[in-house]
């Protein structure tokens, strides 16, 4: 397995070995006794440090690039991941899990080229694969809490009904992930997944912070035309700064976020279609905000915070 660190990594290895799975992990930091060290980026460290000669039934990747950057997505949403099928090849490995995202059906993204890239790489590598294209996680839909909390409205992009999605819990899509493995049906397949219940707009996932913190909504309009005027000045800049590039292509992938469904999209209606869009588990966000809220917990989403 790689990618184990991360949150969604953590509740999959948790899960397999729940299920009596024995998985090694491999990546940059070890902390296990079933743990190797190595660079995911290097095809000779997967060899030498990850495989070490051995056999493996499966490779489960929970591996995403931190950033979304270009430089970090083709490192590591593909060139780390085309090294990794190599190696799963070349061992005998004959089953390959994929956590994807579902907005690689509309790829606008560096990151989502990439990652599209190898999901096509991986569909004719002749291994069985499971490409799981999640929507959107409780962490990202979570980091308006402390705003929220001091009083300042909530903050959404139009009216906040431009886009809807079906949020799932990393305990969920952990358990999906798992599923993978062991369900046929779940195998050489392109699998996006939800949450359980109706698909959200951002209005509605306001509604529900608001409930739980037991004060009256309260919601600040933010033109997308904003973001426009946020991304032209920064791509001017960047010409002449990566830095600033940086900061653009970031505000790109917000802009991306806050106009486009994360529900599957209908290419012959050109429309994202909630009907379509699998639900999966029990675990809820408004559960998953009122734990955090009980807990006093903030999430801190780094660069990818659009507010």
């Amino acid at each position: 397995m790689v990618g184990s660190t991360g949150t969604i990594g953590q509740a999959t290895l948790q899960e397999l070995r729940r299920r009596g799975h024995d998985v090694v992990c491999f990546g940059r930091n070890g902390t296990g006794a079933n743990d190797r060290v190595g660079d995911v980026s290097d095809l000779a460290s997967i060899t030498s440090d990850g495989f070490r000669g051995e056999a493996f039934d499966a490779i489960v990747s929970c591996m995403a690039s931190r950033s979304g950057l270009p430089q970090d997505a083709w490192a590591i949403d593909y060139q780390a991941h085309i090294n990794l099928l190599a190696a799963a090849k070349a061992y005998g490995a004959k089953h390959f899990v994929l956590l994807s995202a579902l907005c690689v059906q509309q790829p606008e993204l560096a990151f989502q080229k990439a990652k599209a890239a190898f999901e096509a790489q991986l569909q004719a590598s002749g291994l069985v694969y499971s490409i799981v294209r999640p929507t959107a996680f409780f962490k990202s839909l979570s980091g308006q809490i402390r705003r929220v909390k001091a009083g300042k409205p909530y903050l959404v992009f139009g009216n906040g009904n431009l886009t809807r999605c079906k949020p799932i819990s990393d305990q969920d899509l952990a358990s999906y992930m798992a599923n993978c493995l062991e369900d046929p049906h779940l195998q050489n397949a392109i699998l996006p997944i939800g949450g359980p219940g109706p698909a959200m707009t951002p209005r509605q996932q306001g509604e529900i912070l608001f409930q739980l913190l037991g004060k009256p909504p309260r919601f600040q309009r933010v033109p997308v035309a904003m973001l426009d005027g946020i991304i032209a000045v920064l791509s001017a800049i960047g010409r002449i700064s990566t830095a600033m590039a940086n900061k653009a292509e970031l505000a790109r992938i917000g802009r991306y976020y806050a106009t486009h469904s994360m529900l599957v999209w209908d290419a012959k209606n050109k429309c994202y279609d909630s009907d379509a869009t699998p639900s999966y588990g029990r675990d809820t966000l408004q559960e998953f905000q009122s734990q955090l809220l009980e807990t006093n917990q903030v999430v801190n989403l780094g660069d990818h915070a659009v507010f």
